[in-house]
């Protein structure tokens, strides 16, 4: 899921972070030397590291509301408030953003180019081969960017099937994988940078419908004030006729138990106070996004 794009209308870029702009490049450069890996035989030390060094890189691809650089150039977003009352509880005082392309953060990670993603990651049982995952912090539906109205009366997958309708999604977004399983042939999905671009996309009668998650549909359409599109109702994607969970997590190297362990310790003391959502309330988040879904019950094919 998520993903990059053009300069938008609050002075950021989002997901691949090839938009990153001169903010995000200066940060990026900040944290592009590689960090020390764990040692499997325990389970990683990298904690004891991170608490040395007294700070942890964070892997974002520059989306609202997940990792992103404001306005004023200030480093926020969900998944990085969430990061800096964890580690700050674990002894990690700073943390640092490393951009990159939403495709690129898991081989960024694994090549130790950050310590953490940190970008709102949908757990998948593909991905759970490759990094290990938190529990998730959040799960999601699925929305529509369709023209004012919604002429073609689209609402879920088989809606675009069913009308035929030209659709548009996002770099490395799971919902291109959603729509396919539904019957949208591959090469007739469109791929933009993000969900500004769709909007565009949209708005400039290219495409019928942009997918994504309700989150970033409903708030690019708001905060765009779009005259000339709207965001549908949230609805729950279907794979093989069953629903597909979205649920999105902090990822780590699969040698980094110690510290992915410490991190669920403080997430889940979280969740039980409410703290969480009011962290991720700001970021258009609400109770229905709140989840007791598990990492190793996601990562399950």
């Amino acid at each position: 899921m998520a993903r990059p794009r053009e300069k938008d209308g609050f002075g950021i870029r989002r997901r691949s972070l090839l938009a990153g702009g001169a903010a995000l490049a200066a940060l990026g450069a900040a944290g592009c030397s590689r960090v020390a890996g764990a040692d499997a035989k325990d389970g990683g030390n990298l904690l004891d590291r991170l608490r040395s060094q007294g700070t942890v890189r964070l892997g974002i691809a520059g989306e609202i509301p997940f990792g992103y650089i404001d306005k004023d150039g200030e480093f926020t977003g969900e998944a990085p408030e969430i990061a800096r009352v964890i580690f700050k509880r674990l002894g990690v005082e700073n943390v640092q953003p490393v951009p990159t392309e939403f495709a690129s953060l898991i081989p960024g990670l694994r090549s130790q180019q950050f310590d953490v993603v940190s970008a709102g990651m949908y757990i998948n049982p593909e991905r759970c081969q490759q990094v290990i995952f938190a529990d998730p912090d959040y799960k999601m539906l699925d929305a529509f960017i369709v023209a004012k109205g919604n002429p073609k009366d689209l609402h879920t997958y088989e809606d675009i099937v069913r009308t035929g309708a030209k659709m548009a999604s996002g770099t490395a977004y799971a919902e291109i994988e959603y729509a396919v399983n539904a019957g949208v042939k591959r090469g007739d999905i469109a791929v933009l940078p993000d969900q500004l671009a769709g909007l565009l996309a949209v708005e400039q009668g290219r495409v019928d419908v942009f997918a994504g998650t309700t989150v970033t549909v409903h708030n690019v359409v708001e905060q765009t004030r779009s005259r000339k599109a709207e965001a549908t109702e949230p609805f729950q994607p279907m794979v093989d006729g069953k629903p597909d969970i979205g649920a999105g997590a902090f990822a780590f190297r699969p040698g980094e138990t110690a510290l992915r362990d410490a991190f669920n310790v403080e997430l889940r003391k979280m969740k039980k106070s409410g703290e969480l959502l009011r962290i991720m309330r700001p970021f258009g988040f609400t109770e229905a996004e709140m989840t007791d879904l598990t990492a190793e019950e996601l990562c399950k094919p």
